[in-house]
């Protein structure tokens, strides 16, 4: 029986999970077959089934991506010495980078979760692992001093990700509006939610 490279496998999964989420965008959830996805990522359907036995899995494979990325944000603020600045700083860079085109496949995902059970039920367990490192993170900042102390950090990181996500809106309802501005504001906003009170 021929051994599996899990370096190779990993990377093949990578590629297919891009081509999914290119499909995605251009398709829609629903659109997007897993023939499109087999053309996309120029494979066989019985080769994407050694990866991936279904639309859901793909969809558990990205929202896994996005958790690890996030993770990885995650920890490089919290391992600073500014919790609050680290985090600004990451937030602004992640704007900068961010790929517009996938906020709509955000909006598409979230409608299909009000219809799939299955969906929603991942998307809710990312949600939730995203919410505990937010919390952790505004713990952490409670702890250096940098984040109002009576803020609950569970309530505070659900108010976060509720400003974050509505931004991530704002591509859809204004293609043309200001990001640089935008994203300005929204520091300032987090900022003055987040500062302990003045003495």
């Amino acid at each position: 029986m021929r051994k599996v490279d899990p370096v190779k496998h990993e990377e093949k999964r990578r590629e297919i999970l891009a081509a999914a989420g290119r499909c995605f965008v251009r398709d829609g959830f629903r659109g997007a077959s897993t023939s499109d996805i087999c053309a996309e990522a120029k494979i066989s359907p019985g080769h994407l089934y050694h990866y991936f036995p279904s639309k859901e899995a793909i969809i558990i494979g990205l929202a896994g991506a996005g958790l690890a990325q996030a993770t990885e944000g995650i920890k490089r603020i919290t391992d600073g010495p500014d919790v609050l600045a680290a985090f600004l700083s990451e937030f602004e860079h992640l704007q900068a980078e961010r790929d517009y085109s996938l906020q709509g496949l955000l909006l598409d995902m979230l409608t299909e979760a009000g219809r799939s059970p299955e969906i929603g039920k991942i998307l809710r367990k990312h949600s939730l692992a995203i919410r505990a490192m937010f919390a952790d993170f505004l713990r952490e900042g409670q702890h250096q001093g940098r984040i109002d102390p009576g803020l609950d950090p569970d309530a505070a990181a659900n108010t976060l990700l509720s400003v974050i996500d509505g931004a991530k809106v704002l591509t859809v309802r204004d293609p043309n509006f200001d990001v640089k501005k935008t994203v300005d504001h929204l520091k300032l906003l987090i900022t003055r939610f987040l500062l302990p009170p003045a003495p």
